[in-house]
């Protein structure tokens, strides 16, 4: 299964490239320049399956973290096509063939599109998004998906926290571009937190009617996240009335959400 391209710009298209059993990476390609990035690499066949397809190369891969399911394309990419590998500082020595690493607020200048890095640990400690602003996009990897979050395995639920800060102050507008067919399992979860949540219940609906059909979930508007997303709402008075803990900081109601959604 494989969304349709996404025009996100005049000057560049962004592929979707469903990945395993639930993956999904990203090709960015830059037609001002023909400069062509891949944002994680769960599998290389399917990324080269597509780069063919459209008569592509491979100029950078973007590295959100180390788990296996995001850099197991590494090795035969870079043999392949000579692109360069960038991912967190944090994570050298556990990222294959990484030649540059960046670090929270670098900017980044891929052919003649600007990207923002982004550090948001909490699913591991090094883990990192990719924002580019004039493709209205960002690239979440496993710390923010459609309705959910990711799973803390290195980090805290603090440090997850200040990352969904991070991600929240982007545009209302962005594409959240995330890294797994995760929809439908947290949306089952997000109603059980708010039931009367009328966009919610639309979404949810809108949800079942696409995985009907085969079709993917993602992407997603981050405007849409702010109003289903549980652990983007963990700061709202009403959010936390409806679950029973009106009073709580928004740290220790984010926390619970995440205990809650472990034990679903």
């Amino acid at each position: 299964m494989q969304s349709p391209d996404t025009a996100a710009s005049t000057s560049a298209q962004i592929v979707q490239v469903a990945c395993l059993k639930d993956n999904y990476c990203y090709l960015v390609n830059d037609a001002a320049t023909g400069t062509t990035i891949v944002i994680d690499t769960p599998d290389a066949s399917a990324i080269e399956q597509q780069l063919e397809q459209r008569g592509w190369s491979l100029d950078y891969i973007l590295t959100t973290h180390h788990h296996w399911d995001h850099i197991d394309g590494h090795e035969a990419l870079v043999e392949r096509y000579g692109c360069q590998v960038i991912g967190p500082k944090a994570n050298q020595g556990q990222i294959p063939l990484m030649e540059r690493t960046v670090e929270h607020n670098e900017s980044l200048l891929l052919g003649e599109l600007a990207c923002q890095v982004l550090a948001t640990p909490g699913h591991t400690l090094g883990h990192t998004v990719y924002y580019f602003p004039d493709l209205a996009a960002v690239f979440t990897g496993d710390t923010l998906f459609s309705m959910g979050c990711g799973r803390l395995f290195e980090g805290t639920a603090q440090q997850m926290w200040e990352s969904m800060q991070t991600l929240k102050a982007l545009p209302a507008s962005t594409q959240v571009f995330c890294g797994h067919e995760y929809t439908q399992a947290n949306a089952r979860f997000a109603i059980s937190l708010e039931p009367d949540n009328t966009e919610l219940q639309a979404r949810v609906a809108q949800v079942a009617l696409l995985r009907e059909r085969g079709l993917p979930t993602v992407p997603t508007l981050l405007s849409l996240e702010l109003q289903t997303n549980p652990f983007l709402r963990a700061d709202l008075p009403h959010f936390k009335a409806t679950i029973g803990m009106s009073g709580q900081s928004s740290e220790t109601v984010f926390t619970e959400v995440r205990r809650r959604k472990d034990n679903f």
